[in-house]
């Protein structure tokens, strides 16, 4: 932050600064002047280290901060954007000379990672944790703070993928909470429409990527662009929605049990799901009920 981001507002600096960068600070640093600010109150710091004597005691830590470690979610949710704004302008003279006054032998891309590292590395070492501390007092909190911060993780991951859709008319955070995403085989069965199409769709699945909201179940197809030459990124391109207040579930298909349906307007449209595994298949039906019920 001092030796980048303050440097931007330099002003023997500022001719160095390439134009994509300009009034960019937000997009390329996220809230990452968040994230220092909380760490450097260092409560969270000083409540880990009174645990040195009661290791117990840790979990604590974790659950009372549940909503403070949110703030990284909000960094991951940016940090495409920030990598994209990256390779435009990552190798301008601004950062070399950033740099190479700092005398770091790592760029600045390498520094804006720590924290995506940071927030997926407190749950390893709870799981270490947990693992030394078989039936003591702690273990069952110590349990409580790996799921508050897997579901942090989770969240994290879910967030990064739905900022990816497009073509979607609506605002997508006004479709509440987002569940669950991921990929699925499907098929579709539709009352209306000719008799053809419903006999090519048994056969043939599409390939669809599905976003489960409290409100909306979003089906997209998933596209991977590449950047040049860069990794792949994803998109997901808006095909369809269902609204969750009018869906029903079947949960059970004939001949397959990795199959589940959700049908629309008593069954006038069915879309049968195959997920990967029985496991997941189970995850994803009991989210649906949860939010039918």
């Amino acid at each position: 932050l001092q030796g980048y981001a303050s440097e931007m507002d330099n002003p023997n600096l500022v001719h160095l600064i390439p134009s994509a960068l300009q009034n960019k600070k937000e997009i390329l640093f996220g809230n990452l002047p968040e994230i220092y600010e909380f760490h450097n109150r260092q409560i969270f710091l000083k409540e880990i280290e009174n645990c040195i004597e009661n290791p117990d005691l840790l979990a604590r830590c974790f659950l009372k901060r549940k909503e403070d470690l949110q703030i990284y979610e909000k960094y991951c949710q940016n940090k495409p954007r920030s990598e994209a704004l990256w390779r435009q302008c990552g190798d301008s003279i601004f950062f070399q000379e950033c740099q190479r006054k700092l005398d770091h032998k790592l760029s600045l891309d390498a520094y804006l990672l720590k924290p995506v590292q940071r927030i997926t590395k407190y749950q390893l070492l709870l799981k270490e944790m947990l693992k030394c501390s078989k039936n003591s007092e702690g273990t069952a909190e110590l349990e409580e703070a790996l799921a508050t911060m897997l579901d942090i993780i989770k969240s994290v991951n879910d967030s990064m993928h739905q900022i990816a859709i497009t073509g979607y008319e609506g605002d997508v955070s006004e479709l509440g909470k987002l569940l669950m995403q991921g990929s699925f085989n499907v098929w579709t069965d539709h009352k209306k429409g000719h008799n053809k199409v419903k006999d090519l769709a048994r056969f043939k699945p599409m390939q669809r990527h599905l976003f489960l909201y409290t409100k909306i179940l979003l089906f997209c197809k998933k596209r991977e662009e590449n950047t040049d030459g860069h990794e792949k990124t994803a998109s997901y391109s808006f095909k369809n929605s269902l609204k969750m207040s009018t869906v029903g579930i079947t949960e059970n298909v004939k001949g397959d049990n990795k199959k589940f349906e959700i049908w629309y307007n008593g069954r006038e449209e069915v879309y049968i799901i195959q997920a990967s595994s029985v496991e997941l298949k189970n995850t994803w039906i009991s989210e649906i009920r949860k939010v039918l019920t």
